[in-house]
Order: C-alpha cells, then structure tokens, then sequence
C-alpha cells in the first residue's frame, strides 16, 4: 500500500510551500548568531536586529505551515505518513517557540539575556530536527 493518498495537491500551494519553508530557519538562525554576538559585545543593534529577523522568521514561517494544516490534515491530499506529521509538531513548536523569543526580545536590551539567546537556540535546533527529520525521510 502507497503512503500517498489518492487526492491531488494543488501546484501553486506545493510551490508557495516549497519556496517559503527553508526561509525562517534562516532568519532565526541569523538572530541566534546576532543574540551570541549581542552577549559578547552589548552593543544593542544586535539585539534590535535580531528581534527584527525573528519577526520576519515568524511571519514567513506561518503561511507554510498554513499550507501544511490543510494538506496533511484537512484534505488529506498528502502522505499520511507518521514522519510528515512529525515535521508539521516539530515546525510548529519551533513557531511558537519564537513567538515566545519575539516577546522576549521586545524587552529592553540586556533583558533579552539569557533566555532571549536560550530561545533562539531551541528554535534553530527543533527547526534543524524537523528538517533533518524529512530529509530523512525523504531519502527513504
């Protein structure tokens, strides 16, 4: 039995999806690097950009998993395979997860530290998990 359902995808969200999910890691590891940076020189710039990339981060990273909410779960129009819904708990709890660090990165600058860093970095590691996650599952 095919782990693929017979339902088809529509071509425009697969390549939304395609196009817009590996950008947020980037950003939020952009603002890990920036939030490591922060903790070494105390210059706030760093602080202040690293809020604005986990914004953007957020921001990208909700219309794919809009996506992905309505084809694994709702029109069950793709594969219904545990490592898919896997990827989807892991992304979210990434996402909120850095809604947490962009309140935390609205304080004032060295409020941010430590737990601004600490959320940044289990943001990047559960994001690189999940991404880990299906690209091994892919390869399968």
């Amino acid at each position: 039995m095919n782990a693929y359902t017979s339902g088809r995808r529509s071509v425009l969200a697969v390549a939304v999806y395609e196009l817009l999910n590996p950008l947020p890691i980037g950003f939020f590891a952009a603002a890990l690097v920036f939030d490591i940076i922060y903790l070494y020189s105390q210059e706030i710039f760093w602080t202040q950009a690293a809020s604005w990339l986990i914004a953007f981060g957020l921001f990208l990273a909700v219309i794919p998993r809009l996506i992905n909410l309505v084809q694994v779960w709702i029109t069950g129009s793709y594969p219904q395979s545990s490592a898919v819904k896997i990827h989807f708990w892991a992304y979210l709890i990434a996402v909120v997860l850095a809604i947490f660090n962009a309140f935390i990165h609205s304080r004032d600058a060295w409020a941010v530290v430590p737990s601004g860093v600490i959320l940044s970095a289990l943001t990047v590691i559960v994001l690189v998990i999940a991404n880990l996650q299906q690209a091994l599952r892919d390869r399968v």
